[in-house]
Formats: structure tokens, C-alpha cells, sequence
């Protein structure tokens, strides 16, 4: 336990800052087709760019005022609550651009998520209270109430307050820049880049300040900051000549990738698999950087990706030799100092270079939260790549409860693996408090695994995002017939005895029933949804109120979304007093319902006590890996065949 608590908090503050990148990029990204279609038409059409036109050239202001800080503040309120919370978000987001006279991308990306997130919670209070026939229209006035009461405090404090903040943000860039220091920034940004921090520097800071730049001087430095190829493509030729076996063999590929494609991150295992590499990344930052501010280079937009294609067609007019030779010096002082760092270094004694690059690539994933295929190509990383001791006896799906989805992944991993031939594979499911080292293979949701890791240390971990149909169970699956094919039965023997699988014995009558099945859900938002399916558990004695706000704290948490448009919300572990029999609800949705982001037709709602509730969940993960029998819930005309596709008689 002393471990777990003294490594947790820096994990903790990395995940956290990664995930505020991710949320940043999740507003930015989306909208980045917008961002180019100015940047084109800034190009052509003002007087400086390509082709000159006074008329045309009318679109670039309005375009950087309204229309792309619109669509941030929709975007970032549709992430926190839906639709209802894009709307809130871009009508105080006008209040932010009318506050001010500069670009309001930082201001959207607060008052769009700021104020969907407090319509959220003003929701929240008199969901289910309001009296039939009256919904539209409290839900259209609180609306307009609160996104006009947030577009006066977006005018009167956040925009003035946001346009302090860029002035001193512009003042400081301008002091690095008159004082020759913005190169050193590479110390940060480039160690920030294999570490997946840059989305927060990047998307938070460098491309509004960039794009105000752009507006006022037609260009602006930052947006190659973090973009440029040429560090990156450095290090991996530097391995292409001097590298040794998979790692110099992949190089080549990894280099065009990373060059065309703009992927950047299949660079990171190459510097993580001998870390003080990152000195070459550092060191080719600089040197492209100090090249911009000396030929005065920038871009007229942000490049994404980072593809030397989307960096020249982003280029200014004026700037395209200063950015060639930026690249081109990046590249080449950090392949000098990459090759130095290889050609000195030796490999770990017993350790190949493809052992150091797959494990590299492990550890990549797992600071970034889940797999990349990209860089998994290279190395064929991922489940099938891990070695094994023995031959693998014991599976485990880990989540908070153990209750809902680690126990419908667990089905449909144990169906696989059956299928595959190796029936005495036992997977269960339990509660990351639960565990103990004594598993083969511990399989977590991304944003659980590094809690799970401590307690299984010895254990090969895969995250996946997916519960429902993740393509690493394919992996799993190779990994258990290359582990149990081989000297599977002399391992066997020896092996130490696996951790006893939770029985699924045989449920009461009274799991699902009709009373607990809705064909035609009224809610209209996930957390509605949540209050729906919790009511119905609450209906049937099966829990307390209590156990509705953990299941609303365990979605605040990690998602539930599981695939073929099911979710499934549940208590979280510290909840499991609020239950006191095991049931489970159904509600279909015909018109679907956005989920963070994705569509969800059926909720199941779950409280389990001692595994009661796994045959049903177990039959459910069997109808929704089959996409007919999916077909044919959603043709459901009556309760009973819904009750029907689940294996249950409606007694």
C-alpha cells in the first residue's frame, strides 16, 4: 500500500494534465477543417496573399471573430452536456467576442464547457420533478436564461479578464523573441511532446496566440513550435543508419510516416526506448526554431498534422525558404546528435533492440492511455507481443465495481477464447480493489489501468476502450494459443495454481423482469438516461437513492459506453451498500442518445451482489456481439421478446 500511495499522486498529476490536453484538443481538433478553410481563404484572397481580392477577402475577419470561436464554444459545451450544452456554450461565447477586440479562441474554449457544465447541473436538480407536458418549455427558458446570464459575464469579466491574459501571454512570447530565447521553449515543448502534455501547451496557449499573430501580421512562429517534422524525422534516420535490428529495420517507415503523415507519435518509442535521445529532439527544436526567428518564417494557420504538406500549404507567402531550412536544420542537428547518442550506447546485456522498442511502445501506450496503432505496426506491439512465463490459466477484466462493464467484457472475451480452443482459460471480472497479483492477463478501461498495475505487477496489462468489441481481444486470444500451444502442457503442470473464478450461479427469478424493461425511454441526455435506469432498480427494491448518485459519479469517472450503441451505468465499488438484491433494468432509446460523443440505444442499468447478476449480463454481451440479434432488439414491438433475446422466461 505505501507504494501505491507514494507513485500514485505523480501518475495521478500526469494523467490529469493529459487529460486537460485531451479536452483541449477535443475543442480545437473537430474544428480544424474550419481553421484550414480560413487559412486558404486568408492566403489567397487578402491583399498580401496569392491572388488578391478585396471582396472575397471580406470573410477573413468576421470568420476569425465569430465563426471559428463560435464553433470552439459549441464544440467544448457539447463535450460537457450534450447538444443542450453547445447551444449555452456559443451564446456565451458571444458575450466573450463582443467583451473584447482580439480573436476569443481562449475565451470560447472557457465559457463553452463553463457554461454547458453549470446548465448540466442546474439539470440535474429538477430532472424528473418537472410535471408532464411542461419539459419543452422549462428546458427552453432555463436554456436561455442561463446562456444570456453567462454571455453578460462572458462580455463584462471573462473577456477582459482573457484579454489581459493574452496580452501578458503575447508580451512574454515578444520578450523571448526581442531577446533572442524563444529556442529554449524546446526544452520544454519537446520532452512534452513524448510525455502526450503538448495538447494542453499547443491547443491551450500556442494556437490562439498564434492565430491572433496570423491576423494582425499575416504569420505567426508559434503555430511551428510544436509542429515541426524535423526533429522528430532526425531521430528516426539517425536509427535508420545506426540503429540495430527491428529498431533500425522499422526506421525507415516509422521516418515517412511521422514526415508525410504528420504522426508524430511513432517517433516516441524510438526516444523512449533510450530516453537521453530526447536531447536530439531538444537540440533540432531549437535550431529550427532559432532558423524562424532569424529568416522571420511563420505560418498563416495552424498545421494538422504535423505533415511537412500541412506545414507548407499553412506557410506564409513570404516565409517559405525560412521554413524549408527550419525542417531541414531540425532534421539534421537532431540526427547529429541522435547518431552520437547510438553510436556510443550499447544495448542492455540479455536485451534485443526488438525487446527495448516493444517495450518502448508498451510503455508509450500506457502513458498515453491507450493503443497506437501506428507505432504498432511497427513492432507488432500489443497483447500478442508480451512473453509469457507459462501458459496463460487466469484473465481478469478489472473496473471500479466489478460489476457492469469489466463483467460483459469478461463475457465476451470468455466466448472468444472458448471458441479459440482453450476452454480451461478462466476470465472473470473483479473490482480494482479486489485484485491480487495471482493473474495472467489483467485487462482495464485506459483510464484504470494505472491504478490496476500496482496490485498486478506481474501481469500483462491491456487497456481498451471498448468493452464490447475492442479489437485487442483478437490479440488476447493469440496471445493465449502462442502461451498454451507450446510445452503448454509441461508449464501447466508446474504452474502455480489460478486465482479461483467468481461462480455464476444460477440468478433469481427476479434479475430482469418485465416491470424493469422499457421499450421507449423518455430521456433525452446520458445523465437522464442514468436517472431513468437507476429508478427503475429503485422501483424494484433492488437499491437505494444513494446508489443513483454513484452511478452518476462512476460515469464522471469512466465511461460506461460499451459499443453496438449499449451502455451500461452502475454504482461504483464504495456503492455496493446501497444495493440489496441484484437487478437489472432495460431501456431502449429508438431515436438514440449522445453518450460523450457516441450513440446509445440501450441502457442497462446494473446492482449486483455476489454475482447474481452475471448470467443475465453474460446473455446480454452475447446479443450485442451479434449484430441480428441487435437488429432484432431494435424491432422489438413487445417486452417479452426483449426478455426473450436475453434468455429470460418472463415468469
Amino acid at each position: 500500500m505505501a507504494t501505491e500511495t507514494v507513485a500514485k499522486p505523480r501518475t495521478s498529476m500526469r494523467v490529469h494534465v493529459q487529460r486537460f490536453g485531451t479536452f483541449l484538443s477535443g475543442m480545437i481538433m473537430p474544428n480544424m477543417g474550419a481553421f484550414i478553410a480560413w487559412g486558404i481563404i486568408t492566403a489567397f484572397f487578402i491583399p498580401a496573399g496569392f491572388t488578391p481580392n478585396e471582396e472575397l477577402a471580406k470573410l477573413v475577419g468576421p470568420m476569425i471573430t465569430y465563426l471559428l470561436p463560435l464553433l470552439i464554444g459549441f464544440t467544448g459545451g457539447r463535450i460537457v452536456h450534450g447538444v443542450r450544452g453547445g447551444v449555452v456554450g456559443a451564446v456565451a461565447t458571444m458575450g466573450v467576442i463582443m467583451g473584447t477586440d482580439i480573436p476569443m479562441f481562449i475565451g470560447a474554449m472557457i465559457m463553452g464547457p463553463l457554461t454547458a457544465w453549470i446548465m448540466k447541473k442546474l439539470d440535474r436538480i429538477w430532472e424528473g420533478r418537472v410535471k408532464p407536458g411542461f419539459e419543452m418549455l422549462i428546458d427552453n427558458f432555463t436554456a436561455g436564461i442561463v446562456a444570456a446570464a453567462m454571455a453578460i459575464v462572458g462580455m463584462l469579466v471573462i473577456g477582459p479578464v482573457v484579454k489581459a491574459f493574452s496580452n501578458g501571454a503575447s508580451a512574454v512570447v515578444e520578450f523571448l523573441v526581442t531577446n533572442g530565447l524563444l529556442p529554449f521553449t524546446s526544452i520544454f515543448i519537446e520532452p512534452a511532446k513524448v510525455l502526450f502534455l503538448n495538447n494542453a501547451v499547443n491547443h491551450g496557449i500556442l494556437t490562439p496566440l498564434g492565430t491572433e499573430q496570423a491576423l494582425a501580421n499575416g504569420k505567426s512562429i508559434l503555430f511551428l513550435l510544436e509542429a515541426n517534422p524535423g526533429p522528430g524525422v532526425g531521430i528516426l534516420l539517425a536509427y535508420m543508419f545506426f540503429g540495430k535490428g527491428l529498431a533500425k529495420a522499422s526506421a525507415p517507415g516509422a521516418a515517412l510516416i511521422q514526415f508525410v503523415g504528420g504522426i508524430h507519435e511513432i517517433y516516441f518509442p524510438f526516444v523512449l526506448m533510450k530516453p537521453i535521445i530526447i536531447l536530439a529532439a531538444i537540440g533540432g527544436g531549437m535550431t529550427g526554431i532559432f532558423t524562424l526567428v532569424l529568416t522571420g518564417a511563420g505560418l498563416r494557420s495552424p498545421a494538422a498534422p504535423g505533415s511537412i504538406i500541412a506545414v507548407f500549404a499553412a506557410t506564409a507567402s513570404d516565409s517559405y525558404f525560412g521554413v524549408a531550412l527550419s525542417v531541414l536544420l531540425a532534421a539534421t542537428v537532431s540526427f547529429l546528435i541522435a547518431s552520437v547518442i547510438l553510436k556510443s550506447s550499447k544495448t542492455p546485456v540479455g536485451e534485443t533492440e526488438e525487446d527495448s522498442l516493444s517495450a518502448a511502445t508498451s510503455r508509450m501506450e500506457s502513458m498515453k492511455g491507450k493503443k497506437s496503432s501506428v507505432s504498432s505496426a511497427l513492432t507488432g506491439a500489443g497483447a500478442a507481443t508480451a512473453v509469457m512465463a507459462g501458459p496463460i490459466r487466469n484473465i481478469v477484466f478489472a473496473c471500479d465495481a466489478g460489476m457492469g462493464s469489466s463483467a460483459m467484457g469478461a463475457s465476451v472475451l470468455r466466448n472468444k477464447i472458448k471458441a479459440a480452443g482453450f476452454p480451461e482459460v478462466k476470465v472473470t471480472n473483479s473490482a480494482i480493489a479486489n485484485l491480487s497479483d495471482t493473474y495472467d492477463v489483467v485487462i482495464t478501461h485506459q483510464d484504470l489501468t494505472e491504478r490496476a498495475k500496482p496490485a498486478t505487477a506481474s501481469a500483462v496489462h491491456v487497456s481498451v476502450d471498448n468493452f464490447m468489441n475492442s479489437p485487442r481481444y483478437d490479440e488476447i486470444v493469440e496471445l493465449v494459443k502462442s502461451s498454451n500451444t507450446e510445452g503448454a502442457a509441461d508449464a501447466g503442470a508446474a504452474a502455480a495454481p489460478a486465482a479461483a473464478a467468481p461462480a455464476e450461479a444460477a440468478p433469481p427469478s427476479d434479475i430482469l423482469v418485465a416491470d424493469s424493461v422499457i421499450l421507449n425511454g423518455t430521456a433525452t441526455t446520458r445523465d437522464a438516461a442514468i436517472d431513468e435506469a437507476g429508478r427503475l432498480l429503485l422501483d424494484c427494491g433492488a437499491v437505494d437513492g444513494g446508489y443513483i448518485d454513484a452511478m452518476h459519479e462512476r460515469e464522471e469517472s469512466v465511461s460506461t459506453y460499451m459499443g453496438s450503441f449499449l451502455a451500461i451505468p452502475h454504482g461504483t465499488n464504495a456503492a455496493k451498500d446501497h444495493i440489496m438484491k441484484s437487478a437489472v433494468s432495460v431501456i431502449r432509446y429508438p431515436n438514440g442518445i449522445d453518450w460523450n460523443g457516441k450513440e446509445v440505444k440501450f441502457v442497462v442499468g446494473v446492482a449486483g451482489i455476489n454475482n447474481e447478476h452475471l448470467h443475465i449480463l453474460s446473455s446480454i454481451a452475447k446479443v450485442f456481439t451479434n449484430k441480428a440479434q441487435v437488429a432484432q432488439l431494435e424491432a422489438a414491438t413487445t417486452v417479452d421478446e426483449v426478455l426473450e433475446l436475453f434468455g429470460k422466461v418472463n415468469a
